[in-house]
């Protein structure tokens, strides 16, 4: 079968690889019919070494079941499925607590953690199938698909931050970053009706979508302006929330400087660093909290799937552009580019 890999930095290849099949009585193979490109393929995208390589790549996608094992038994074949970008057993005690990304099963992982499985492919080994998979009452030909597919990761993650960071009637919130998480984290906000949103993005195309996702103010000043611009936005005070979807140093200080007193930093941004700024002059004197993680989508999947199914939201107004697997690697390039949001693959 074909399948995606990134061997280095800018290097993402599809190649023929040894087919996906069934390992244990617990997996599923599934023939994946919507994957995409995520905004977080772009770290590796730019700072991988050789050495690392090459990765199986891809951690969103869509698919029919088409064999399971043995002890499989909430899906069947010929199921259409969508998967959370963290595999679990959906039992363990982490997984009660809505937190399946710290899942104890000893085959719980991230996909980026399996090195011969991947969503940017023509099929996958699914383990843990019937804690993972949830499956869609649609067909695979659905104009809902692209919508369906953000809940494996893009909206459920937006969701987890605002979620992670209290987002309510009473909050003002602003969002940091216009990539697809930063505008679903606007989406959530919007649902989980928060009294001003606020979006910090260049691109207006993005923005725009940002305001119709439902931001009521939008930055594109960035450093010491864009933080002055989101005060007087505020009254000087700042805001209650700060959803943080890049992972950079500078989204973090940027975030510090937003944020009220009293009120929470909410990072789903996989950081690109290990120490911030966390002491007396930052979070400490002001008891500014620090929140999110890792977004346990599983958890969120049948809560946010019905306002997709009766229309209510559109969340896949993210994707701007579609290809097949060959086109994966210029998809790459022109997300890191900036010339597209997110790139919907249909292997």
């Amino acid at each position: 079968m074909r399948a995606t890999l990134m061997y280095s930095a800018g290097d993402v290849r599809v190649e023929n690889v040894p087919d996906s099949v069934i390992k244990h009585p617990t997996d599923a193979l599934v023939r994946i019919t919507a994957s995409c490109v995520c905004g977080s393929d772009l770290h590796p995208y730019g700072s991988m070494k050789p050495e690392h390589g090459p990765a199986r790549m891809g951690h969103e996608f869509i698919g029919i079941v088409e064999d399971m094992g043995s002890e499989v038994t909430t899906v069947k074949r010929g199921d259409l499925v969508v998967a959370p970008f963290a595999i679990s057993d959906n039992t363990c005690e982490f997984c009660r607590e809505h937190l399946h990304t710290s899942c104890a099963h000893a085959q719980a992982n991230f996909w980026d953690g399996l090195p011969d499985e991947g969503g940017q492919a023509e099929a996958v080994r699914v383990p843990l199938a019937d804690g993972t998979l949830v499956k869609l009452p649609v067909t695979a030909d659905s104009a809902l698909i692209p919508s369906l597919l953000t809940l494996s990761d893009v909206f459920g993650t937006g969701y987890h931050a605002a979620v992670a960071g209290g987002v309510n009637e009473r909050t003002r919130v602003t969002v940091i970053g216009d990539g697809a998480v930063g505008l679903l984290a606007v989406l959530s906000a919007k649902r989980l009706r928060a009294e001003q949103i606020i979006l910090m993005g260049r691109h207006q195309a993005r923005t725009d979508l940002g305001r119709e996702f439902g931001a009521t103010d939008v930055v594109s000043a960035r450093g010491e302006e864009g933080i002055e611009a989101v005060r007087k936005l505020t009254g000087g005070n700042g805001t209650h929330v700060v959803l943080e979807a890049v992972g950079h140093m500078p989204a973090y200080e940027q975030a510090l400087g937003v944020v009220r007193p009293g009120g929470v930093i909410s990072r789903v941004g996989v950081p690109q660093y290990e120490e911030a700024p966390v002491g007396f002059g930052s979070l400490f004197r002001h008891n500014i909290r620090l929140a999110g993680g890792p977004a346990p989508v599983r958890a969120y999947i049948e809560e946010l799937m019905p306002a997709i199914l009766d229309g209510t939201i559109e969340p896949g107004k993210v994707f701007d552009a579609t290809t097949d697997l060959d086109g994966v690697p210029a998809g790459y390039q022109d997300m890191a580019d900036r010339t597209s949001l997110k790139v919907l693959v249909k292997p």
